[in-house]
């Protein structure tokens, strides 16, 4: 079987190199460096060391992938001649793209990719700055940063920024994380004598040194909750601990489940009416009044040791990735009412659901009544026990409404409230039909009422009147020109 032997030149000085790379460097097989950009290439060329080198290609070729691809054929079309050797910068399996195609292709074309243990640039990089990995840190690719996530909760090593217009494009990005003051390390050629530069600087002056060059990293330490410029979702959870601390705050700390309900009603409601007056400020701030109660549910259920907020994005995203399998899976849908029955069969089969007494069961009790009821008629309607026309569904409203005022009569209490019950039901199936949501119908009447009767009073006030001074007929002039205005 045909052999590429992969090795790491290390960080960048001959004293990095292992005992296997320089041995296999003398071997007899044929070498190939990605780069002759690389410090280490000094030492290969004192003790004779013959290659070839890939620079040209990068000339070459259009975009970094074109380079990585070329590169990998040019070395399986090598290896099926004769084993070789392929050296990298630093350690061959971190931020090296090529090597990662290259055990990716040679699996599939037969050639045996063996890659060797090497020091890599983060060996040399953490004593520069005096870190300790098992602190941890991400590690970031200055190509990726578009598709990569900075998380400012641990420290952030950002390599291959090879120069001040890669510098500038990865400033920006940090900036969407980090203050524009933050204090950032940059470091050059770390661990190689002659050339090693370190220097912290606050994060707007990156792209002003005019030393940056191909063997530049950067370190971004940790920051605090208290240093942050923008939070995340992490940050959010680590916060609310914080309060529920025994030294947290005393009003968070006596909460529970049962003491927060209201509080959850009430931040739903405010979504809704931010929603209502298209103020995207306003909501905004609502959906984070709104989150802040889930992140404390779920602190306070972490603390039982019942689930946490980990717990609750993996079943709700769980529970998306299998009600869509028309997005996720090859089953495709047309239209949005094929997208909600899927979705409504894949809910059936993950609560197994049997029956559709069962379905209206699970819908929630605390749901407003008229919401309630309207998805209960739609539970029914999906099996087909439904009114064939909206006539018919206007005939059971007059009916329902003769038989309230029948109870009236009799003068049953009792009676009268069933009877009330069934107008409203009536009235949501007339409105199911129509296609409109009962609360919201209902709701927008309510603030209709209430800028129609404020008119009303302001005009009665002009006028030197109080309202209950005055008679209907007086009152409903005002009204009809509120209606007109």
């Amino acid at each position: 079987m045909k052999k590429i032997i992969v090795i790491g030149l290390g960080p960048g000085s001959e004293a990095h190199l292992t005992k296997g790379a320089i041995e296999a460097l003398k071997g007899k097989e044929k070498v190939y460096l990605r780069t002759e950009k690389h410090p280490t290439v000094s030492y290969l060329k004192s003790e004779a060391i013959g290659y070839s080198s890939f620079d040209h290609i990068y000339e070459e070729q259009s975009s970094f992938e074109e380079v990585y691809e070329e590169i990998v054929r040019v070395l399986l079309e090598s290896a099926m001649k004769e084993d070789i050797i392929y050296a990298v910068p630093g350690h061959p399996l971190v931020a090296e793209n090529t090597v990662h195609k290259l055990l990716e292709a040679g699996k599939a074309q037969g050639v045996a990719v063996v890659v060797q243990p090497a020091m890599s640039f983060i060996d040399v990089l953490l004593p520069v700055v005096g870190a300790d990995p098992i602190d941890g840190f991400k590690l970031l690719d200055a190509h990726q940063m578009e598709a990569q996530r900075p998380d400012p909760a641990v420290a952030n090593i950002i390599t291959q920024v090879y120069d001040r217009f890669m510098a500038a494009e990865v400033k920006l990005r940090l900036m969407d994380y980090y203050d524009d003051e933050e204090m950032i390390y940059v470091i050059r050629a770390a661990g190689v004598h002659g050339l090693e530069r370190v220097e912290k600087i606050p994060l707007y002056q990156l792209d002003r040194l005019d030393w940056i060059d191909y063997l530049t990293s950067l370190y971004i330490p940790k920051t605090t909750l208290t240093q942050k410029k923008y939070y995340d979702m992490n940050n959010l959870v680590d916060i609310m601990e914080r309060l529920r601390n025994k030294d947290g705050c005393p009003w968070d700390i006596k909460q529970t489940h049962e003491s927060l309900k209201p509080y959850l009603i009430e931040e739903s409601y405010e979504v809704l009416e931010a929603i209502d007056l298209q103020d995207d400020q306003l909501l905004q701030e609502e959906l984070g009044d709104l989150l802040l109660q889930v992140v404390f549910h779920s602190q306070i259920a972490k603390e039982r040791q019942a689930f946490s907020i980990e717990d609750v994005i993996q079943g709700i995203a769980g529970k998306l990735v299998f009600r869509h399998p028309h997005v996720f899976t090859e089953n495709r849908v047309n239209s949005s009412d094929e997208a909600l029955e899927t979705w409504e069969d894949q809910k059936r089969a993950e609560k197994q659901i049997e029956s559709t007494i069962e379905a209206m069961e699970r819908i929630p009790n605390n749901l407003p009544a008229l919401m309630k009821a309207y998805k209960i008629q739609k539970k029914a309607a999906a099996v087909g026990f439904d009114w064939d026309r909206v006539e018919d569904v206007i005939n059971k409203v007059h009916e329902e409404l003769l038989e309230l005022m029948a109870a009236s009569k009799e003068g049953d209490r009792k009676e009268i409230h069933n009877e009330a019950g069934d107008v409203v039901f009536a009235v949501v199936n007339l409105l199911r039909f129509y296609d409109v949501e009962p609360e919201e119908a209902l709701r927008g009447t309510c603030m209709k009422f209430m800028d129609r009767f404020r008119y009303v009073e302001e005009k009665a006030k002009e006028s030197g009147r109080a309202l209950k001074d005055m008679t209907l007929a007086e009152m409903d002039i005002f009204w009809e020109q509120a209606k007109k205005k």
